[in-house]
């Protein structure tokens, strides 16, 4: 266990900066609030867990060895995240028709996870950089697999809350609206910006 702190110290690192998943979270907190996105935040971890075992049996490196996949699967995820982010920058102030509008579901969150191409780049530089137990394989990454889930959801929430209170503080439709435009632009970069990474 030699490895733990370097290890949390990435995860941190990796999970905790911007990306499409923290900041879609935070533009959902602040147009729709905490509570209409919960499922939303449980469909992102069930994904992200869902990850990390694809990275762990080595699936993604069979996946990107198909000809032609890699394009295919970055123009899917892509639309998707476009979609997601007219949803946030579109949806009314809290005080406002919000009420009306369809949050962002489980389904929605389980499927950004899956396709979010940072994930699979920081979830397999933490599988392949790291050992937490030694001659142990089936532990170790169930081990990984168990701390990266508990500091993910703890990142999670803490973006999810930070979106909410920017909300609280502008009620006022037309700052509202900049804050929620503001996010999804912010979102549509981190998804720019992982692609390039990965």
């Amino acid at each position: 266990m030699d490895g733990l702190p370097g290890f949390l110290l990435a995860a941190l690192a990796l999970a905790g900066s911007p990306g499409p998943a923290t900041l879609s979270l935070a533009a959902a907190g602040a147009a729709f609030g905490t509570r209409r996105v919960a499922g939303y935040f449980l469909g992102i971890l069930l994904g992200m867990v869902g990850v990390m075992a694809i990275v762990a049996s080595g699936m993604v490196g069979l996946l990107l060895a198909v000809p032609g996949a890699t394009p295919v699967v970055t123009a899917l995820a892509a639309v998707y995240f476009v979609w997601l982010a007219w949803r946030i920058a579109t949806a009314p102030p809290l005080t406002g028709e919000a009420g009306d509008r369809r949050p962002p579901r489980f389904m929605g969150g389980l499927g950004l996870s899956l396709i979010n191409p940072k994930g699979y780049a920081a979830m397999a530089a933490l599988f392949s950089g790291f050992v937490l137990l030694r001659e142990q394989v089936a532990l170790d990454v169930a081990l990984k697999i168990g701390l990266l889930t508990l500091l993910i959801a703890a990142v999670n929430i803490l973006w999810l809350w930070s979106g909410a209170l920017l909300t609280r503080f502008f009620r006022d439709p037309r700052t509202n609206r900049i804050v929620n435009v503001t996010f999804a632009a912010l979102l549509l970069v981190s998804v720019v910006l992982a692609v390039m990474a990965a």
